[in-house]
C-alpha cells in the first residue's frame, strides 16, 4: 500500500492524509454532522488542501481527491481490523 502512495501522490500531498484523519475524528464528534456526510466534507477539505499545497490545477484536484481515499479508506481499514479484533466469537 505504501509504494502505491508513493506512486500516485506527490510527498507535500503525504501530510494532508493524517490531517484529514484527525478532522475526520473531530467531524465525527461533532453534534448534528451525520456520519454519511464525513467523507463528502474530508472530499472537499482534501481537494482544498491539495490545491492550497500544490497550485489551481486538474493535478492538484486529483491528489487531493487520492489523499481524501487514502484517509477514509485507512480509517476504515483500522475500524474494520479492531471490530474484527475485539469480535468475542473468535
Amino acid at each position: 500500500m505504501v509504494d502505491l502512495l508513493k506512486e500516485y501522490l506527490i510527498e507535500d500531498a503525504l501530510v494532508i492524509i493524517p490531517t484529514l484523519m484527525i478532522l475526520g475524528k473531530i467531524i465525527k464528534d461533532t453534534p448534528n454532522i451525520q456520519d454519511w456526510l464525513i467523507p463528502y466534507i474530508l472530499l472537499v477539505i482534501g481537494v482544498v488542501f491539495a490545491v492550497g499545497m500544490i497550485g489551481f490545477s486538474f493535478d492538484s484536484v486529483i491528489q487531493g481527491i487520492l489523499v481524501s481515499g487514502s484517509a477514509v479508506f485507512g480509517n476504515q481499514l483500522y475500524k474494520q481490523v479492531k471490530c474484527k479484533s475485539d469480535d468475542p466469537e473468535e
